[in-house]
């Protein structure tokens, strides 16, 4: 079915962001309040590959920018699969993509990147809130395909509002489905008593989940957890209230960041233009490396021992904690 011509025509590729125009090929109710989207390229052609965790960016008409999870087959390389949950609170693109969004109709596609890749272990625990499934779905099989142990705890609101709730049903016992209404909240104490050996952790989904699971691993050895966030964590005020020096080293430029002005603001107004989606320090498009200096880091993205080698930082939220940096731009 072709678009049709009374909506808004998406956005064209262009600028400095890799875009690709690609078709909604399939559409269908994933749950309750959750549209499954497949996309697939117009003249059919392959579609670049990607790895557990990955998202993309959908850009829709208007400037808006949104990030979602493929939560498809990784194996099938012309096509890409995207679960959007309506947001009531929200900026529009989820209800752009509920109401407006069909099938036939070409959306601009940015990525795929991925700041939640599922790494090498004996055994994982993976926990989903919401439409926090979403990255989890891959690798759920990825941990099937390798003989990895791994098992997944899963709430959500009620059960008809837990997407793909049916196609986890084949892992029997493997998967535990915690619907609020019926059940409470996920009963993360005995999930999480203990570090467990050659076991990795992944979750994701709403802020008060992942900080009581964050708490729950405080004391465990670094690098066994690992979280992804669809909102940004509410930040402490800056450590350095005061302005400091950007200085770029390819460009051989220094700029000045003013409190109140983002270094990706102060490096654009100096003619540089570097690459950015959400800035809010969540989609990891903005990254960029650190060669002097200790970044303020300030991002939802790097873990722990990221955040401590201070090498790479998300100039769209992230500052500076002494009079200067110098950056890999």
């Amino acid at each position: 079915m072709p678009p049709d011509s009374s909506r808004p025509e998406p956005p064209r590729p262009g600028g400095g962001h890799s875009r690709t125009l690609l078709r909604v090929a399939g559409r269908r109710a994933a749950a309750d309040g959750v549209v499954s989207l497949t996309l697939e390229h117009p003249d059919g052609r392959r579609l670049p590959d990607w790895a557990p965790g990955a998202h993309i960016d959908l850009i829709l008409p208007g400037g808006m920018t949104r990030q979602y999870s493929l939560c498809g087959d990784r194996w099938d390389a012309y096509t890409y699969r995207v679960a959007v949950l309506r947001e009531p609170g929200g900026r529009g693109g989820s209800a752009y993509i509920h109401d407006e969004l069909r099938q036939g109709d070409l959306v601009a596609v940015g990525g795929p990147r991925n700041n939640f890749p599922l790494t090498p272990s004996e055994r994982y625990l993976f926990i989903a809130g919401g439409i926090g499934i979403t990255p989890l779905l891959p690798m759920v099989h990825q941990a099937e395909l390798l003989g990895a142990d791994w098992k997944l705890l899963y709430g959500g609101r009620t059960r008809d509002s837990m997407a793909f709730a049916d196609q986890l049903r084949v892992h029997g016992d493997r998967v535990t489905l915690v619907p609020q209404d019926e059940s409470g909240l996920p009963d993360l104490p005995s999930w999480l008593d203990e570090p467990r050996p050659r076991t990795k952790v992944y979750a994701c989904g709403p802020g008060p989940l992942l900080e009581a699971v964050e708490a729950r691993c405080a004391h465990w050895p670094p690098g066994l957890l690992r979280t992804e966030r669809f909102v940004p964590k509410v930040e402490s005020a800056p450590v350095r209230d005061e302005a400091f020096e950007v200085r770029l080293a390819r460009h051989g430029a220094s700029v000045t960041v003013t409190p109140g002005v983002s270094v990706l603001e102060a490096v654009r107004a100096a003619g540089v233009n570097v690459l950015s989606s959400c800035e809010e320090g969540t989609c990891g498009t903005c990254e960029t490396g650190v060669l002097e200096g200790r970044p303020d880091q300030r991002d939802s993205i790097l873990d722990d021992d990221e955040r401590g080698a201070g090498d790479c930082m998300f100039i769209c939220v992230s500052r500076s904690c002494g009079p200067k940096l110098v950056l890999d731009l």
